[in-house]
C-alpha cells in the first residue's frame, strides 16, 4: 500500500535534536508548516475569512489547521493531539550555588522526570528569555548546544550499600559549570549568548537537555535513540500527518492540537485545560461566516485523536505489563483503553482511529494497563471533558518513558504518522 506520508526515522531524529524546548518545537513546526504555504496568524488580530492554511503559537503551545476544503462553516474537525513538553531539570530563578569549591546551577525536576537517568550527561540549555526593550518586552530564544553543565553521580565507593543512592531533587540534582570562589552569574552568561543586555532579562523559562544526538540505531537499524520521544514522537508525526492531509483534503477540517505543559497536569494558559482549542475551533467557525449554531454543530461532529507515546513490552520487566496485551516495538500504532478513564478512548473513538490504520494500511496494537499499578494519564480526558469532543488515546509504542534518553521502533515512525494521516482525512463525511 503506497506511504501516506514523508515521515522517516532519521526525519524524527532531525525533528527533535532541532527541537530541546517546547519552544522549540514550536518553532521547527512552524517552520515545516510555513514552508508548506501556512499563514501565522495572531490571537490579538482578526482572522481572515476566506480558506486557507493558518497556525498560531500561544507560549510553547501550538494549533494549526486548513479550511481549502472545507465548504460549510459547520463541517466537522478531526484533531490530532500532542505535547510538545517533556520532562527535564529546569533552572531556578537564583540559579548561582556555592558547594565545597564548586560553582553551581540550581536545578529543579519538571514532571516525572527519571532522575537517575540525567546523571553524567553533558547537558545545555534552552528556552526562553523575556527581555526589556524600552518599555516593551520581546521574547528572545535561547538555546546552548556547548556541554556546560553535568550532574555528577555519586562514586559507589560514597554509596552506603553499593546499590545505588536515592536522589532528593532539592539536594542532589544542581548541576556542576565550574570551580573556584568568584562566582559567575550564570544569567549572566546566558545573556551574553543571546546577545542582549544581562539587566534587561526580567523573565526566564530555561530547561537542560541532553547532548548526545539522536540516532537510528540497532543491529538492522530498527530502533530510534532520542531523548524527548515523549512526546515529539506526536509532534513530529503529527505534522507529518497534517501536511499530507492538506494535499489530500476530506470535507472535515484537519487541525493539529500541541500543547505544553501536559507533563505536569496542563493546568496552564496554553495547556489541554486552557482555552486555547475551543477558542481556536470557535473562531475557525466565526471567521467562516458560522455562527454558536454551527460551532456546536461542528463540535458535536468533530473527533480528536489524542497522540502520546504508549508502553511497549519491557523484556527485562515483562511482568510489569497485563498480560494479554503485549504490545510491540515496529508493531504499528498503539490503542490505549483504560476502564476508569485515564484514558479517554471509548467504543467510538476506537473505531475511528482502528478505520484510520485500516485505511492506512497499518496494524493496530490495543494497550490495558496492570490493573494492580497506577496508570498515567494524557490530554486525552482532558480534551474530551473541556471540549465535549469524541476523543481517542493513541500513540507509538517506546521504552524507558521519561528517561533523558528513549527508544523506540524506526518502522514505527512512519506507521504512526500514515495513521494519522488517514485520521486526519476520513472518508464518507457528507459534504
Amino acid at each position: 500500500m503506497p506511504r501516506l506520508t514523508d515521515a522517516t526515522a532519521s526525519g524524527l531524529c532531525s525533528f527533535v535534536d532541532a527541537s530541546p524546548s517546547p519552544f522549540h518545537v514550536c518553532a521547527t513546526v512552524a517552520a515545516e508548516l510555513a514552508s508548506a504555504g501556512f499563514v501565522e496568524l495572531r490571537e490579538t488580530d482578526g482572522w481572515p475569512a476566506a480558506p486557507g492554511r493558518y497556525f498560531l503559537v500561544r507560549g510553547g503551545s501550538l494549533v494549526a489547521w486548513s479550511t481549502e476544503a472545507s465548504g460549510r462553516a459547520g463541517a466537522p474537525f478531526r484533531i490530532v493531539g500532542g505535547h510538545t513538553d517533556s520532562p527535564n531539570l529546569r533552572v531556578k530563578q537564583h540559579p548561582d550555588l556555592e558547594s565545597a569549591g564548586w560553582q553551581m546551577v540550581g536545578l529543579e525536576p519538571y514532571g516525572g522526570a527519571w532522575l537517575n537517568s540525567w546523571l553524567d550527561r553533558d547537558l545545555g540549555i534552552s528556552g526562553r528569555l523575556s527581555v526589556r526593550d524600552g518599555n516593551n518586552l520581546q521574547e528572545k530564544l535561547i538555546r546552548v548546544d556547548r556541554p556546560i553543565l553535568r550532574v555528577p553521580q555519586l562514586a559507589i565507593h560514597l554509596s552506603e550499600d553499593r546499590k545505588g543512592v536515592q536522589l532528593d531533587p532539592q539536594r542532589h540534582v544542581n548541576a556542576i559549570w565550574g570551580v573556584g570562589s568568584s562566582p559567575r552569574r550564570f544569567l549572566g552568561f546566558l545573556a551574553e549568548e543571546a546577545g542582549v543586555d544581562p539587566d534587561a532579562v526580567l523573565g526566564w523559562e530555561l530547561m537542560t537537555h541532553d547532548l548526545a544526538p539522536s540516532g537510528v540505531v540497532g543491529l538492522r537499524d530498527e530502533l530510534v535513540s532520542a531523548p524527548r520521544l515523549d512526546n515529539q514522537g506526536t509532534c513530529y508525526a503529527g505534522t507529518r500527518a497534517l501536511l499530507a492531509a492538506v494535499e489530500d483534503p476530506a470535507e472535515a477540517i484537519p487541525v493539529l492540537a500541541l500543547f505544553d505543559h501536559e507533563e505536569v497536569g496542563s493546568m496552564s494558559d496554553r495547556g489541554a485545560f486552557s482555552d486555547l482549542l475551543n477558542s481556536v475551533l470557535e473562531r475557525i467557525v466565526l471567521a467562516r461566516g458560522g455562527g454558536r449554531e454551527d460551532f456546536l454543530r461542528a463540535m458535536a461532529g468533530s473527533v480528536c485523536a489524542s497522540g502520546d507515546m504508549a508502553h511497549a513490552t519491557h523484556p527485562n520487566y515483562p511482568d510489569r505489563h497485563e498480560p494479554a496485551h503485549r504490545i510491540e516495538i515496529n508493531g504499528g500504532p498503539v490503542l490505549k483503553v483504560n476502564q476508569n478513564l485515564r484514558y479517554a478512548t471509548d467504543a467510538a473513538g476506537a473505531g475511528a482511529f482502528a478505520l484510520a490504520c485500516d485505511r492506512a494500511g497499518v496494524r493496530l496494537q490495543r494497550y490495558v494497563h496492570r490493573a494492580d499499578l497506577p496508570c498515567g494519564s494524557t490530554i486525552g480526558p482532558i480534551t474530551a471533558s473541556r471540549t465535549g469532543l469524541s476523543t481517542v488515546d493513541v500513540g507509538a509504542a517506546q521504552l524507558a518513558m521519561h528517561s533523558a534518553r528513549e527508544l523506540m521502533g524506526a518502522q514505527d515512525v512512519a506507521a504512526y504518522a500514515d495513521a494519522l494521516a488517514a485520521f486526519l482525512t476520513p472518508v464518507g463525511e457528507p459534504r
